[in-house]
């Protein structure tokens, strides 16, 4: 057990959920799924295919005879052909017809396309319960005043629940990527070893309206609505890239929020959920790190570097075939998924354990708000028969020096002692003080997070509203 690599993505970071669709018994059922659709559609359409052999290969549907198979496959070195043998071990009257007119690419593409489908739906899933949390987040917090940030520098204030806005937005473009590669999924069908259906024409005696009418059963029965109308032996290998890009996204999406919530847990203004027990650094014991934020940050990374992988495959398929998408496609496709997972797990999580300091943002807002009022009191004492200019010159003056003992001195700022210290401004440092309420200075943010919550948000989540909660399980 312990002398062997084991994939952190089984063992750490995906749920059961993911790692089944992209399990062996998931694929090997799916594989027996086609076979069937194939015999139906095929005697359906008047071919030599009995409701018998059909029944037959019905009844050893899930009942996989996966040694028959392994064993078959250390002597031909094949895989399809393998499980086509053990298929036909237990189902001896439908072993005639079993892949009837198909290839190895029947089974084997339109088994990936299913896979990728039902995790795009899980995604899906997932990503509508991060915004569904987030939003409840974005409202409770839509009226508490924090500093904002360009260029991690100081700038005005905003609200906890507007900055949350943002992330959501973020998610949303991702979940209208997802639904838009759901809406216009495909199947292969079965196209033939170079896409020309040329072995399909051959079983149809030249009858080119049943070769399409076979694509369409067999789209059907599989829960499609149709199947690419040309290909080579394989689906296009730009699907992958598609999707994978898809994935990539959300990994950005994420990563964004995971750098927020870190570097506002440097600030001591928001952390992530710290368990009782939990343990922040072996040498430190009182640090409390972003560790579930910073896992994130490191997933991310990887999704977004590996959605390179099947865009190289895509531009390196030659004509209508090549082998080279195959050991790269194993990997880079399952682990894409399950990264994605994991991500969308621990972002779940996060959101719903957040914890927001407001004296902490409180406090850093009135070390800056000097600083940004200043164009409120020089607009007030110009309303008092005040020269813009000189209050303007006086305003650079007084900031600057404050700013020095702020850097310089390590002392408070004193602008405004400074400010109503001065008689130019006609104004006593009990009024300034009133003037410095931080709600005065976050402009439309509630307004625009209440807007953007009940105009943007809900309506979506509205569709979904099938979706129960979910806890997420984080193993580590």
């Amino acid at each position: 057990m312990h002398t062997n690599y084991e994939s952190p993505f089984s063992s750490r970071y995906a749920d059961e959920e993911m790692k089944y669709l992209f399990s062996e018994e998931k694929k090997f059922r799916t594989w027996r799924k086609l076979w069937i659709a194939l015999a139906q559609a095929e005697h359906e359409l008047g071919l030599p295919v009995t409701q018998e052999q059909i029944d037959e290969l019905t009844a050893y549907q899930d009942d996989i005879n996966y040694e028959v198979a392994r064993a078959r496959e250390k002597e031909v070195r094949h895989d399809v052909m393998s499980h086509v043998y053990a298929y036909g071990v237990q189902c001896p009257k439908a072993k005639p017809i079993i892949h009837l007119g198909a290839t190895s690419c029947y089974v084997g593409d339109n088994t990936d396309i299913i896979i990728m489908t039902e995790a795009l739906h899980l995604v899906q899933k997932k990503l509508v319960l991060v915004v569904r949390a987030l939003s409840r987040f974005a409202e409770q917090h839509k009226d508490q005043p924090t500093l904002a940030f360009t260029h991690f520098q100081p700038a005005q204030p905003t609200t906890v629940g507007k900055r949350a806005t943002l992330w959501i937005q973020d998610l949303l473009m991702d979940l209208e990527d997802v639904e838009y590669q759901l809406s216009k999924a495909k199947l292969l069908g079965s196209k033939g070893t170079t896409g020309t259906q040329a072995s399909f024409l051959e079983l149809f005696d030249g009858d080119y309206e049943k070769v399409r009418e076979l694509d369409r059963k067999i789209a059907e029965k599989m829960g499609y609505s149709a199947c690419f109308a040309v290909s080579g032996q394989t689906y296009s290998r730009k699907l992958d890239s598609q999707i994978l890009s898809v994935l990539s996204g959300i990994a950005q999406s994420a990563a964004k929020f995971s750098n927020d919530i870190r570097l506002l847990q440097h600030l001591k203004e928001v952390e992530e959920p710290f368990e009782k027990n939990q343990i922040g650094s072996s040498a430190m014991a009182y640090k409390r790190n972003p560790m579930r934020t910073e896992r994130m940050a490191s997933l991310a990374r990887y999704v977004i570097a590996d959605s390179l992988n099947p865009a190289m495959t895509a531009s390196a398929q030659w004509f209508e075939r090549t082998l080279d998408d195959s050991a790269n496609k194993r990997i880079s496709v399952p682990e894409a998924f399950l990264a994605v997972d994991a991500i969308l797990n621990l972002y779940r999580n996060v959101t719903d354990g957040l914890v927001v300091y407001p004296k902490v943002m409180e406090q850093r807002l009135r070390r800056e708000l000097p600083f940004m009022a200043t164009e409120n009191i020089m607009m007030d004492a110009v309303k008092r028969g005040g020269d813009r200019q000189q209050l303007h010159e006086r305003i650079r003056v007084h900031s600057m020096a404050a700013s020095r003992v702020v850097k310089e001195e390590g002392g408070e700022n004193d602008l405004l002692e400074r400010i109503a210290g001065d008689s130019l401004f006609g104004v006593t440092l009990e009024e300034l003080e009133k003037m410095m309420e931080p709600s005065r200075y976050v402009g439309c943010a509630p307004l625009q997070t209440a807007g953007f919550l009940h105009d943007v948000v809900e309506p979506v989540l509205a569709k979904y509203q099938e979706i129960a909660e979910e806890t997420p399980e984080i193993n580590v």
